[in-house]
């Protein structure tokens, strides 16, 4: 029996981020030093997300960008928060801004998010960016679902006409990933936790893709033989949202938990950065 293919994120990402440095080094040659630059907003104590925004300036740091983090407090109130996107919004030495999810709840993540410039939108978070993306239209995709995109692409995982079911809909990752799967003319459904069915749903894909935040709730015996897998869930203990253990004598290919998806994202956020900068050079010559 051949074993399945692993889809190696935390390779792919470490090429990726060779890429961006000689872009980043070509910018700053051309832009007489100045540096592609990152903000990341961070609201709260959420030790999870202050991880994440430090692991996201560290790989600022490992390709030459700049990376400037903005630590609000736990009691933030929505206005704050606008006033603070909308400064960084109007600073032309920040390239691209990052709204660290979840927010606490008094915040309106919907008016945050939607805040935040489309030509900084770099995490592909508003309205007009998911939009424009839908219609295959030039935008900042998801990070997550784009770099999801990115490792398939890399792996040549077929996905024309390929079944893919999408367990999971939220805004920044379910909804962008199966809208991105459809631009690439793949067959698709998206189901949730109340979807009926699921299991019988799930063993029709050719693409598997576990976006529903829950440890494990994608079984083994739900996979259909020669399925590749993408489980974009983290959840502590390493465990992804797909019983991985249970599923991976089934399938064709699969992310591993960790360093399957989550490099991916990072990777996706650094190229979508330096192509903020490009264009925002491009636009300020024409």
């Amino acid at each position: 029996m051949v074993s399945p293919l692993i889809l190696d994120g935390r390779s792919l990402s470490r090429t990726i981020e060779e890429r961006v440095k000689i872009r980043v080094d070509k910018f700053r040659q051309q832009c007489a030093g100045e540096t592609p630059t990152l903000a990341a907003i961070l609201v709260g104590n959420d030790p999870a997300s202050a991880t994440y925004v430090k692991m996201k300036g560290n790989a600022c740091t490992r390709v030459g960008m700049g990376s400037r983090t903005i630590h609000l407090s736990e009691s933030t109130a929505t206005a704050e928060l606008i006033e603070a996107i909308d400064l960084l919004n109007r600073d032309p030495q920040i390239h691209g801004i990052l709204l660290q999810h979840p927010v606490p709840r008094q915040i309106n993540e919907r008016i945050a998010f939607d805040r935040i410039s489309p030509e900084k939108d770099v995490d592909g978070v508003t309205c007009l960016g998911f939009g424009r993306m839908a219609m295959n239209e030039p935008a900042f995709g998801s990070a997550t679902p784009s770099g999801i995109i990115r490792l398939l692409t890399h792996y040549q995982i077929p996905i024309e006409g390929r079944r893919a079911v999408v367990v999971g809909r939220s805004p920044i990752l379910g909804k962008p990933m199966a809208l991105m799967l459809l631009n690439l003319n793949a067959t698709v459904t998206i189901c949730h936790s109340r979807t009926a069915d699921l299991p019988e749903i799930v063993r029709e894909a050719d693409i598997v893709v576990g976006a529903v935040g829950k440890p494990k709730f994608i079984k083994g015996d739900w996979i259909k033989p020669g399925a590749t897998l993408v489980d974009a869930g983290y959840h502590p203990g390493g465990i992804g949202d797909i019983d991985l253990e249970a599923a991976i004598p089934h399938c064709f290919a699969y992310t591993p938990v960790p360093g399957g998806v989550g490099p991916m994202t990072i990777a996706a956020l650094l190229v979508q950065t330096m192509d903020a900068a490009e264009q925002t050079q491009e636009t300020a010559h024409s």
